[in-house]
């Protein structure tokens, strides 16, 4: 099987590492997280400029029709850079929502704007309750004529608070945690009877509680059928758990590089630290977990378009059991072999660990995947 990239994955891999070089050092970062956005809105108008944004659309959506591929390119140079801006939240997820879609004039009018940033997408779908299931949703879609009315509270919307609109899924009909009823809806971020409340997380991004209190909806903003909308989510899902992957691998990696940097240039009794022989061993270590990891980050990204949804499962939580069992072992390397100053906020190794935390526990961390993996019959038939 041939892994080398082609002429015009390298030209996009060239020119994505180059900008975050220029523009994403880690002093630019913590100024670009401080701001009331929490990223910064000029690097975000260059990776439009780039066509970053446009990656995975189509060409007649003002996309340039990448795959796969082409988003963990993307994703694992965003990992290495700890990149701020909303890529998954408004391109991957909430754009891959109105992308996969039945609404086509919807496509016509988000999706060109989505790609040359004019327009910040948010998926509103997790809620309190609801942990690490996808079907387990209460907030309620009620017929109102020829449109809907929706109510209820959505929880960690990624970057909720600077979207212009929401992909909201909201419950037509059924219980609570029933595959069926779940439908659908664009909401604009000032429509009437909606409010959020943004907060830092704790890898530096933004999220949001939005809640609906009787905001209507017309027939023109639903995204899908109610019996379709589970399976377009669960859809859009793996894929963004295989460009998290991708972007935990581009994080480990660089965290791997910026220990193995310290190691070389750390003294202890008048020799580097690198010298000794235990450290070096536990540096390997760290080399063979992000290997192991990047290995995996592939095999998602070459599962992302199989049809058959249960095969496709497996094979994302198979990647997400290694990448929260890589990152839990890289970050803890790294903070131990930095010493004391590991644990400081004026290193990136804790802003390093904290996002690759965060990764493991979105869309189910390690244990989760590893008990879904298992009670679908393990990833290879026995």
């Amino acid at each position: 099987m041939d892994f080398d990239l082609s002429e015009e994955q390298s030209l996009l891999k060239g020119s994505v590492e180059r900008l975050l070089a220029d523009r994403y050092d880690f002093d630019n970062r913590k100024r670009y997280m401080a701001t009331p956005e929490g990223f910064s809105r000029e690097v975000w108008a260059q990776y439009a400029e780039l066509g970053l944004l446009a990656v995975p659309f189509e060409e007649r959506h003002g996309g340039i029709g990448g795959g796969p591929v082409e988003t963990m390119i993307l994703m694992e140079a965003f990992g290495g850079a700890l990149v701020l801006e909303p890529y998954l939240a408004s391109v991957v997820l909430a754009g891959g929502l109105v992308q996969h879609g039945s609404n086509e004039e919807l496509k016509d009018s988000l999706l060109p704007q989505v790609a040359d940033g004019s327009l910040r997408l948010a998926f509103a779908h997790q809620e309190r309750q609801a942990r690490y299931e996808l079907a387990d949703v209460t907030v309620t879609a009620e017929r109102d004529g020829d449109g809907w009315t929706l109510n209820g509270d959505k929880s960690l919307v990624l970057h909720g608070d600077t979207a212009d609109k929401f992909v909201v899924s909201a419950r037509t009909a059924g219980a609570r945690r029933d595959r069926d009823g779940i439908g659908l809806f664009l909401v604009d971020a000032n429509a009437p009877g909606l409010s959020r409340r943004g907060y830092a997380t704790q890898d530096g991004l933004r999220a949001a509680e939005v809640t609906l209190a009787g905001v209507k909806v017309t027939a023109a903003d639903v995204i899908c059928a109610p019996d379709v909308g589970l399976p377009l989510v669960e859809r859009v899902v793996d894929t963004a758990v295989a460009a998290l992957c991708a972007e935990a691998v581009g994080a480990m990696a660089a965290l791997h590089a910026e220990t193995v940097e310290y190691l070389k240039t750390r003294k202890q009794f008048g020799v580097p630290i690198g010298n000794f022989q235990v450290l070096q061993h536990r540096a390997a270590d760290m080399f063979v977990a992000v290997e192991q990891a990047r290995s995996m980050a592939m095999f998602a990204t070459m599962m992302v378009q199989e049809e058959d949804a249960a095969e496709r499962r497996k094979a994302m939580s198979a990647a997400k059991v290694q990448i929260g069992r890589s990152a839990r072992f890289i970050g803890q390397q790294a903070v131990q072999l930095h010493g004391g100053v590991g644990m400081t906020m004026e290193l990136k190794v804790g802003h390093y660990f904290k996002r690759l935390t965060m990764i493991d526990v979105l869309f189910g961390d390690a244990d989760h995947h590893l008990a879904r993996l298992a009670d679908a019959g393990g990833l290879l038939p026995a």
